[in-house]
Parts: C-alpha cells; structure tokens; sequence
C-alpha cells in the first residue's frame, strides 16, 4: 500500500466542539436573574462570568456601610465602641485614658475596613465561590471554579439589592438615635423572627432566629437553582452543598455572637 493510500485510509479526526457562547449580555443576566433565574443560569453555564454582578455587589454594600457611618456619626459610634469595650473582660482593670485609646484604635479601624469594603467583598466572594466548587465536586459536579464564583454572585444579586435599598429607605426615615448599630450590621431591613425578641439579652437566639431570613432563604434558592444547572447536580445534591455551607455560615455567626455578645 502507498504512502498515499495508508494516508487516504486513516479516519478524520473529529471536529473540534465549537466554544460555547453566552446568549445574554451581562446586564441581561443581571436584571434577568430576579425574573428569569433558571434561563440565567443556563447562559452562565455556557459562558460563565461575574464582574458586572461583583461591582454592583461591591456598590450596594459599600454604599450601605458609608450611609450607616454618616446616618449615627462620630458620636454615635464613639458610643457604640464604648459600649463594646464595656463588655469585654478587661473593661474593669482599664483607665479612662485606656479606654479611649482603644475606642480611638477601633474608629481608625473601622474607618479603614470601610473604604477597604470593595477588597474584602472581592475576597469574601472569591471564598464563597471556592466552598460551592468544593462542595458541587463532591457531589459529582461537572462545573469548574468559574461556574461556582458566577452562581455564588448572582444569587447573590438580588437580595442584596433588594435588601439594602429597603434599608437605605429605613436608614433615612429612622433618626439616629433609633438604630441599634450592633444589630444593622446586616441590614435595617429584619426579614426573619429575630425582630421578636432582644437581641442584646439574647444574642445567640437571635443570630439563630435571623438565619430564617427571607433574604438569606431567597439567596439559597437561587444558589441551588445555579448549582444545578451550571453543574448539572440534582436538585437534592444542589440542595444540599448550598444547605452544608449554609450551616457552616450560621455556625461562624453563632461563633461571632458568643464572642461579641451581640447578635450576628
């Protein structure tokens, strides 16, 4: 047989699978994740991407951290400072001078943390991401990290804008005041029972009462829709990596309350 021929005779390599393409844009993707999730996230399983859904997450929590300063103040905060170092153990064998040194200290911390917002927002999505590709591989996911950082984002879009829109409105209606700062950490707007009960008495209660959050519940939802679309997970194996790294959320809040003595 001639070269030619053993030439002629081998079989044609397959065609390369052309790469998959996004049907929405990423504005699209975003209005349409509050309406439309399951078409959402089928497009971000084509072509998975987040840097639109990060800004505006970064946007809306930054902007909610300034308006919650500006809203109570100096003063305000000073007091809310004072407060928490009265709490703590070494408060009693503490001078006044002491005291207001490390009411000082915690001021120009917390005045870093909030312009530094957008990096640990950038962060903290970037590790949320990684426990839904963690979690979504163990459970036979065929996604990568990408599909994971895309889910975890955009359900998360909507109730954080939703939410912090509702307490930019209660921020402006309530005087100073009238906002306990330790409990509007996450929002003015209480969707869940801890509103029920006083959280300072009951801090650990209430941290476990706030879990049942509309807000929090709406975000699970669309993070089990996401993870098994992109992942092509069942329904209960979705369910059930949003639900393990959802207690592992509540467990750190639970940690952070006992410490703190405020509810988380």
């Amino acid at each position: 047989m001639s070269e030619n021929e053993e030439i002629n005779n081998m079989p044609a390599s397959a065609p390369e699978k052309p790469a998959e393409t996004a049907e929405m844009s990423e504005i699209a993707t975003v209005t349409g994740v509050f309406f439309e999730p399951g078409r959402v996230f089928e497009d971000l399983r084509r072509k998975p991407r987040f840097i639109i859904g990060a800004i505006i997450i970064a946007l809306f929590v930054t902007a909610y951290g300034f308006g919650l300063y500006y809203k109570v103040g100096d003063t305000g905060m000073r007091r809310f400072m004072a407060e928490q170092i009265d709490k703590s153990p070494q408060a009693s064998g503490m001078s006044a001078e002491q005291k207001s040194s490390a009411i000082d200290l915690q001021m120009t911390i917390q005045s870093v943390i909030r312009y530094a917002l957008p990096v640990v927002i950038a962060i903290s999505l970037v590790i949320g991401a990684l426990f839904y590709f963690l979690g979504s591989k163990a459970f036979g996911g065929n996604g990568n990290f990408m599909h994971a950082l895309s889910v975890w984002i955009y359900s998360s879009i909507p109730p954080t804008v939703i939410g912090t829109i509702g307490s930019l409105i209660v921020m402006a209606i309530k005087s100073a005041d009238e906002i306990d700062i330790a409990a509007s950490q996450r929002g003015l707007v209480q969707a869940n029972p801890s509103m029920l009960i006083d959280g300072k008495a009951m801090p650990i209660v209430a941290t476990l009462l706030a879990t049942l959050d509309l807000f929090m519940i709406w975000g699970w939802v669309l993070a089990a829709i996401g993870l098994r679309i992109t992942n092509k997970l069942s329904s209960g194996s979705a369910w059930a990596v949003v639900v393990i790294i959802g207690l592992i959320g509540v467990l750190m809040r639970i940690v952070g309350a006992i410490f703190s003595g405020n509810p988380s």
